[in-house]
């Protein structure tokens, strides 16, 4: 199978790094959708601190951030307060905020290069500095950290058992056909 479009096959670790968080932001994409009503992304369930609406939120901030402003330097302004705090977002907002995220991504990834991963990250971060490279593979891991929370969450206030094929392995920058190989 192909990438999807738009990507391109490389043996780049930035063009992988890059390659995973548009096939996470996808599926996040997918897993609001899969919410039969918007107030469901909002439903509290005992034992879970946050739900769906705002980890999307929290993933879309987190993103903008870190990838958009501090890599791309798209100006974009993070209240990281207020993605916590937000209640009862529309869906489509928060789709729209995906992509966004998704633009970030690619604003922030495009430019870079495999030799600056060993560069210092561009903001100190709890008071360390981590090389960047580092740092995107964590953002990678959170991302798919609460992905894999938002799908929890999503099948318990929904009771589907529905998959949204998160982690499609024929998503990854180098996916191809085996008989491409032989």
């Amino acid at each position: 199978m192909s990438p999807p479009a738009g990507s391109s096959p490389s043996n780049s670790l930035v063009s992988a790094i890059r390659c995973i968080f548009e096939r996470d932001l996808r599926a996040l994409s997918r897993e609001v959708e899969a919410y039969p009503a918007d107030d469901l992304l909002w439903r509290q369930v005992p034992g879970l601190t946050n739900v769906a609406g705002t980890l999307a939120l929290h993933i879309t901030g987190n993103v903008q951030h870190f990838l958009g402003a501090c890599l791309g330097r798209t100006g974009y302004v993070r209240h990281r307060d207020a993605e916590f705090a937000r209640r009862d977002v529309a869906r489509a907002t928060i789709l729209a905020e995906l992509e966004l995220a998704s633009e970030a991504v690619r604003a922030g990834l495009s430019n870079l290069r495999d030799a600056q991963l060993a560069d210092d990250f561009p903001e100190v971060i709890g008071g360390m500095r981590f090389q960047t490279g580092d740092y995107l593979l964590h953002l990678t891991t959170h991302l798919a950290y609460h992905l894999g929370q938002v799908d929890y969450h999503r099948r318990m206030v929904t009771g589907s058992e529905q998959a949204i094929g998160a982690m499609r392995t024929a998503e990854l920058s180098s996916a191809h056909s085996s008989e491409e190989s032989a």
